[in-house]
């Protein structure tokens, strides 16, 4: 038997995200009906993550594009929302570009960047992947709505 070299990424079912250091994003309204959301903090900055579940599927039995852009206004929400001070904001522009599609079981991270902060408006980039596979692009702009 041909020796081959051990898959780069464990198999999606073998994912646990507790034990990799990952903790439960707990929210009451609408991601509370979608998630569970992971996050961890690294560095200055917090990660966030879900685990796809049979009922993130469309009709093609892959994750449905409506959960990537919750996920991704929702990750790239949380990262302007620590970077800007925890002030109160709204998203007002999500771009999405789907790359490839995300499998029922797969790991999805969000790796959000703040690109750019003037007075009231704070822009955002994110990549949406699964271990080194972008899957899906966003680009956003959030408005700051004032100190609390």
């Amino acid at each position: 038997m041909p020796d081959t070299d051990p898959p780069a990424h464990p198999p999606a079912a073998a994912c646990d995200p507790a034990a990799a250091g990952w903790e439960p994003y707990c929210d009451e309204g609408f991601i509370g009906l979608v998630g569970p959301f992971w996050t961890r903090v690294s560095g200055d900055t917090h990660l966030y993550a879900f685990k796809a579940e049979s009922k993130h599927h469309n009709r093609r039995g892959v994750v449905q594009g409506g959960m990537l852009m919750t996920f991704a206004d929702r990750s790239m929400g949380m990262t302007c929302w620590y970077a800007n001070e925890r002030q109160p904001q709204a998203t007002v522009q999500l771009d999405m570009h789907f790359i490839d599609a995300v499998q029922v079981g797969e790991f999805v991270e969000a790796k959000c960047t703040v690109v750019r902060r003037t007075r009231s408006l704070v822009f955002m980039a994110g990549e949406l992947v699964v271990g080194d596979r972008i899957v899906a692009t966003a680009k956003g702009v959030w408005k700051t709505l004032g100190k609390r």
